[in-house]
């Protein structure tokens, strides 16, 4: 235990020793300590309700929401009633309008682990089925692939190779979210935990390699050094934010993988939104004061979802975890509406809640 706190207290220092590298450009003379200031205390003007769940079902672990840019409709991600999908017959792609009622569901049979969900320019719904290193979603004859579906749920396209774990261009080591570009790029976040690639790949709209960056490692900003590439999102000006949840930040890019900057202010992002007008909703769920040694160097966060803005990096708002201590107890994945209404994948209660302003 003294061994692994000490390692995280070397590797705190050199982030701070880092960090004007990383400051938001827009506030290169601000002070460091801005930007290491938690953001704990911010206004919590949302109120939130449990999303209903059809057909006499409960709740399995969540982890996986987004919001359809084409009609405002929300699809989310259950995993079975239970934190596997293997050897079930329940479908764990849910479909629901922004007020919650249920709309559909697709998905039966063809997910071991599903955990990151993504919803394209033109509707159509991409999902990642990672195998953890820890033995998640094993047994079952699926996993390890992104699978592009209309809304239907019929299948268009798969990125990777059923069950096998790699690090070529065309396999993955635990693929844990996707988002895809005006210009139809795909992007995926292959990594989850050590043991696991920690690479951003990319890929063309007919699911062609083109690059990837990246490697396991907790180095400063700006180093391509990931540790659970947990989220990926867009914004306007096409940057892609990662969400590099075990060193408590977002790393930003341009989609030829170029680095931009690197924010800590949204806490250790588990989940990341984006909307129409340059919102932002970060997801931490991971953030343990408690047990300084949980999952990466200690964070100063709270956890809960933060909103802000990614036109200057503020932070306006915070729904904090009822529980902020102790294993995951609030949102994983998080999505919005265009008209700020808020959607929490939540993996430790195993629910989805919708916020809306009280």
């Amino acid at each position: 235990m003294l061994q692994v706190t000490a390692k995280w207290i070397l590797v705190a220092a050199a982030l701070i020793a880092a960090w004007p590298v990383g400051l938001p450009a827009q506030n290169r003379n601000a002070p460091m300590v801005h930007w290491w200031e938690p953001t704990n205390d911010l206004p919590n003007p949302f109120v939130g309700q449990v999303l209903p769940i059809p057909d006499g079902r409960k709740w399995g672990s969540t982890a996986g929401v987004d919001v359809d840019p084409t009609d405002g409709t929300v699809w989310v991600i259950d995993r079975c009633g239970s934190n596997t999908c293997v050897g079930s017959n329940l479908d764990p792609i849910l479909h629901y309008d922004k007020s919650g009622k249920f709309l559909g569901s697709f998905g039966k049979g063809m997910f071991a682990f599903p955990h990151g969900i993504h919803v394209d320019n033109e509707g159509n719904v991409w999902v990642t089925d990672p195998l953890p290193v820890d033995g998640r979603g094993a047994g079952g004859s699926v996993g390890q692939q992104v699978t592009k579906f209309n809304r239907k749920g019929e299948v268009l396209l798969k990125l990777g190779q059923a069950l096998v774990t790699g690090k070529g261009n065309n396999t993955f080591s635990s693929p844990s979210d996707v988002v895809v570009g005006r210009n139809g790029d795909i992007f995926v976040a292959d990594g989850h935990a050590q043991g696991t690639n920690e690479r951003i790949m990319k890929f063309d709209r007919n699911g062609r390699y083109i690059k990837e960056w990246g490697s396991p490692g907790f180095g400063p900003c700006g180093t391509n050094q990931f540790s659970t590439t947990h989220a990926l999102e867009i914004d306007s000006q096409g940057r892609l934010f990662v969400g590099d949840r075990d060193n408590n930040r977002i790393q930003i890019f341009d989609q030829d993988g170029n680095y931009l900057e690197c924010w800590y202010q949204f806490g250790r992002p588990s989940g990341i939104h984006i909307d129409a007008n340059d919102n932002i909703y970060v997801a931490d769920s991971e953030s343990r004061m408690d047990d300084p040694d949980y999952g990466g160097p200690p964070s100063p966060f709270t956890r809960g979802i933060r909103v802000g803005s990614v036109r200057d990096g503020s932070v306006k708002y915070f729904i904090p975890d009822p529980k902020p201590t102790g294993g995951s107890s609030a949102a994983e994945g998080v999505a919005a509406t265009d008209d700020g209404i808020i959607f929490g994948a939540e993996v430790g209660p195993r629910q989805v809640v919708r916020y809306q302003k009280k």
